[in-house]
């Protein structure tokens, strides 16, 4: 039978072809104060009607004292500079003499993107880019100007939102990132450190890790680096953890420095590429990015199917083992207030009730109980239905709470997030909840819920 593809299908709808999203982790369907504008928790990336992707071209090496100064900026140690693709690399540069006379004032005169990497006080390096007419870009950073396609900030574990818990001093960079998607099938695409600011200029100063490759071209990291993690059988039930690299500003990959901002770069993997596969992570220190594919997301449950999942629960009646009140989860519109039906639940056993005040124990934390079915002593905490569809691995019922969150979700899709490291800070790694960022805890980080059935 004839199947027709994406871009077809999407012809024939009139939509844009997807090649796919990206979703914060931390957040469970949408932003403590909403989505507004470039700054949401998860963003889709379109066909653009016309193609803004760059390729890299010309070589300057500039050579004068003054000119030297007029490329140096005052910002964080190494800002970021662009390449393409892989493919592009070392093929199309033309490399300029020693070139006094050409400044980077004049490549921006003629409206090119550039990369400049400043060597010393007297020689910089300009990589100068042209339009490529078979790649779309989009950027990702914590700068609100143009360039930025998806705003990002800091992610506050808990998904707390109040004044005291807001980031001092941001550790993602303005402009972190960028994907480029090939517009022609399959629509590959790739991720590169380092974002075009609105000079359509990417910087890295003396202090930026930056080297000159056997090939002759050059590459560097940004200060605090993007990391990348590919799945090991994509994102599915099967799915393992892969191993964490860093990514350069021309798209190669690396194995992590010694932490975040050191100046001595990992090791070149050169059997593994900067492709995004279904279900990569994207870690720009402080926020961490799920990629999913148009493919994937096909095959990924829907907002429909999880509020159904809710309401087959509910309509289950579950009861409190103890008060026998009948237990029900909140519309995923109230997904943050605990309601008076708001199922409970003790997190070293799994034993759901209502919520009560009695089972405190004097000799442990304030909320550690003592549970009346087992008399098990652990966390006791309201449940709560994640929502985010694009963090689950399958369509299974809800069946498992994360602890000590109390997010709920899939038991595969609970089981695959407990053993992923996820970065934290500038050189620990540690398992959190996907639905709102707490980093979890307990012998598995998860445990099977045991729901009791109406009596009547």
């Amino acid at each position: 039978m004839f199947s027709p593809s994406q871009e077809e299908l999407c012809a024939l709808n009139k939509e844009p072809v997807k090649y796919g999203e990206l979703v914060v982790l931390g957040y469970n369907g949408s932003l403590p104060n909403g989505d507004r504008g470039r700054r949401k928790s998860r963003f889709a990336l379109y066909k653009r009607p016309k193609a803004n992707g760059v390729k890299p071209s010309t070589v300057h090496v500039i050579s004068t004292p003054q000119a030297s100064k007029e490329h140096q900026r005052p910002p964080q140690g190494l800002r970021s500079l662009p390449s393409l693709s892989n493919r592009h690399r070392g093929k199309s540069f033309e490399t300029t003499a020693q070139c006094p006379g050409r400044s980077q004032s004049a490549i921006s005169a003629k409206g090119h993107h550039s990369i400049s990497f400043t060597l010393s006080r007297s020689q910089t390096v300009i990589v100068e880019y042209i339009h490529d007419k078979d790649t779309d870009m989009f950027q990702v950073g914590r700068s609100t100007e143009s360039p930025i396609d998806f705003v990002v900030t800091d992610t506050i574990s808990g998904n707390q939102n109040n004044d005291e818990a807001q980031i001092t001093q941001s550790t993602i960079s303005r402009f972190a990132c960028r994907i480029v998607c090939d517009r022609s099938p399959p629509y590959t695409a790739r991720i590169f450190a380092a974002g075009f600011d609105s000079s359509k200029n990417i910087f890295l100063g003396e202090k930026a890790a930056k080297w000159k490759n056997p090939d002759g071209h050059m590459d560097g990291l940004t200060t605090n680096g993007v990391l990348v993690m590919h799945p090991k059988g994509g994102f599915t039930e099967e799915s393992k953890p892969g191993v964490w690299r860093e990514i350069s500003v021309c798209g190669d990959v690396y194995t992590l420095r010694e932490t975040r901002s050191a100046q001595q770069r990992g090791k070149l993997v050169e059997n593994e590429t900067n492709i995004l596969q279904d279900g990569s992570l994207i870690d720009l220190c402080g926020a961490t990015l799920l990629w999913r594919t148009a493919d994937g997301l096909l095959h990924t449950p829907t907002q429909k199917h999880i509020e159904a999942l809710r309401q087959e629960i509910n309509a289950a009646r579950p009861q409190c083992p103890v008060g026998l009140n009948t237990l029900a989860f909140p519309s995923i519109n109230r997904k943050d207030v605990v309601e008076e039906k708001q199922p409970w639940a003790y997190l070293s056993c799994g034993h759901v009730h209502g919520y009560h005040s009695w089972g405190h124990r004097s000799d442990t934390e304030a909320n550690e109980r003592e549970c009346p079915m087992c008399r098990t002593v652990g966390p006791y905490v309201p449940l709560w239905l994640g929502c985010e569809a694009g963090f689950y691995v399958d369509a299974g019922p809800p069946t498992h709470a994360f602890t000590p969150c109390g997010h709920v979700c899939s038991e595969k899709s609970a089981k695959y997030w407990s053993q992923i490291p996820l970065p934290h800070g500038t050189h620990a790694f540690h398992a959190a909840c996907p639905f709102c960022a707490t980093q979890l805890a307990g012998e598995n980080n998860c445990v099977k819920l045991i729901f009791q059935g109406p009596v009547d």
